[in-house]
């Protein structure tokens, strides 16, 4: 997994819930010191095992759910993060639909231009005008990740969707959700 993740992740706990947290954070997950350093170099690796356990260290110190924190994550990922970051992204899609439409050509180019990066990859089902179904490919088994990545793109477009998890590999999104 890129460190990017990481530290996209660590901003978010310092941002909104103090440095102290994230320091918290790292003495859980038996951080060393050339372990945090290692923490601020972008492009860089870390075991999927690692970072696994930074997330759930994280919900422990927050004391969340992993339901909670990639809805926290894709959020700050989608609306903070990444628009400074992959600009030309943003720029290129116009709604929440085509954005998520377009993510696996996005994951495509950077598995092609980001060395060892394997993101996961989407197949996308259109169900009818207002549906999509999406297959979720990847051996990380994070679709709660993408889940929160979605309705993060959602918030960013300010458009209203429903993800409904239909297993661990399928959601199925509604770009027209009943209001209650």
């Amino acid at each position: 997994m890129k460190l990017q993740i990481i530290a996209c992740l660590s901003a978010m706990v310092k941002e909104k819930f103090g440095a102290d947290v994230w320091q918290e954070v790292l003495r859980l997950s038996d951080m060393d010191d050339n372990e945090k350093y290692m923490l601020h170099i972008s492009g860089m690796d870390i075991d999927d095992k690692k970072a696994m356990e930074i997330v759930h260290n994280t919900c422990r110190a927050l004391n969340i759910t992993i339901e909670q924190a990639a809805g926290a994550f894709g959020e700050y990922w989608t609306c903070v993060y990444a628009p400074k970051i992959y600009t030309s992204y943003y720029k290129r899609y116009r709604s929440a639909r085509a954005f998520i439409m377009g993510m696996d050509d996005i994951h495509e180019e950077v598995t092609n231009n980001i060395e060892n990066a394997h993101p996961p990859r989407f197949e996308i089902k259109v169900l009818d005008e207002d549906r999509i179904r999406v297959h979720y490919k990847s051996k990380r088994n994070m679709i709660v990740f993408y889940i929160g990545l979605a309705k993060g793109i959602a918030k960013y477009f300010n458009t209203p969707i429903e993800v409904k998890k239909l297993s661990e590999e399928y959601v199925e999104i509604n770009f027209r959700p009943k209001r209650s």
